[in-house]
C-alpha cells in the first residue's frame, strides 16, 4: 500500500524535516504514529496523503512510483485516501451533512444513495442532531467529529489521521477508535498519529515512532493494558 525507502523531505530550501524514512504499510494494516511535538509526524502524514512530495528517496503508493506520477494522475490516487488533519478543513458555509457528503458527491454517488450513509456515520460519531449545523456553530470537538465522518464515509483504501481524538473526551475517543477498527476490518489501511499513549495501549497495533525527523522504532507493538 505504502512503501518509502530512504525518503527525505524539506520545505523549500530549508533543512530536512524528515530524514532517511524507510517504512512499509501493507494493505489492510493498522499503525499508530507517535513522537514528540516537532518530530515530523504531520510532515510524514502529508507525504503519505500526497499533500507533499519527497525531496529524495523512493516513495510508492498503491503500487505507483510517486516520482513518475503526473499532476493529472494525483487526483484519482487522492480519491482513495481519507484524511483527517488537525485544522479540520471543513467548509464553513456548508452544513455538517453537506461537509460529510462532499466526498460521495465528488465521486458521483446519487443523492438518494448517499443520504442514509451520511446520516449513519454522523449518528455514529454522536452528531445525529447536528445535521444542519454549520461548522462555525460547532465546538472544536464536534468539528473534529465532522471531519472524521467526512474522511471515512466513502470507505477509503487508506486513512491518514493526525491526532483524530485530540479534541474529544475519553469516551468519544474510544468510540472513534472503534470506528477506525471497523473500517480496518473492511480493508482500509490506517495510520493514526496520536499523543494519547493510554488510548493507544488499548489496541495491539504496530507503532511507528519519530524523533527529530527520523524513524526510531518500526514494527513495534503495544500490548493492551
Amino acid at each position: 500500500m505504502v512503501r518509502f525507502e530512504n525518503v527525505g523531505m524539506r520545505y523549500g530550501t530549508g533543512p530536512e524535516v524528515l530524514r532517511d524514512i524507510t517504512l512499509r504499510l501493507d494493505a489492510g494494516s493498522f499503525h499508530f504514529l507517535t513522537g514528540p511535538s516537532g518530530a515530523g509526524k504531520t510532515s510524514l502524514l502529508r507525504l503519505i496523503a500526497l499533500a507533499e512530495r519527497p525531496s529524495r528517496g523512493l516513495a510508492s503508493l498503491f503500487g505507483e512510483d510517486l516520482s513518475r506520477v503526473t499532476r493529472a494522475d494525483l487526483a484519482p490516487l487522492r480519491r482513495k485516501i481519507g484524511i483527517v488533519f488537525q485544522d479540520f478543513r471543513l467548509i464553513p458555509h456548508l452544513s455538517a451533512f453537506d461537509n460529510v457528503a462532499l466526498p460521495l458527491r465528488v465521486a458521483g454517488v446519487a443523492e438518494a444513495k448517499l443520504r442514509d450513509n451520511v446520516r449513519e456515520i454522523l449518528e455514529w460519531v454522536g452528531l445525529a442532531d447536528k445535521l444542519d449545523a454549520k461548522p462555525p456553530t460547532l465546538s472544536g470537538g464536534q468539528q473534529q467529529r465532522v471531519a472524521i465522518a467526512r474522511a471515512v464515509v466513502a470507505r477509503p483504501k487508506l486513512l491518514v489521521a493526525d491526532e483524530p481524538t485530540g479534541n474529544v473526551d475519553d469516551a468519544m475517543a474510544l468510540r472513534l477508535m472503534r470506528l477506525f477498527e471497523e473500517l480496518n476490518k473492511l480493508g482500509t489501511t490506517l495510520i493514526v498519529a496520536t499523543h494519547n499513549a493510554a488510548l493507544a495501549r488499548q489496541f495491539n497495533r504496530s507503532v511507528l515512532h519519530l524523533e527529530d525527523g527520523e524513524l526510531q522504532a518500526a514494527a513495534a507493538a503495544w500490548a493492551a493494558s
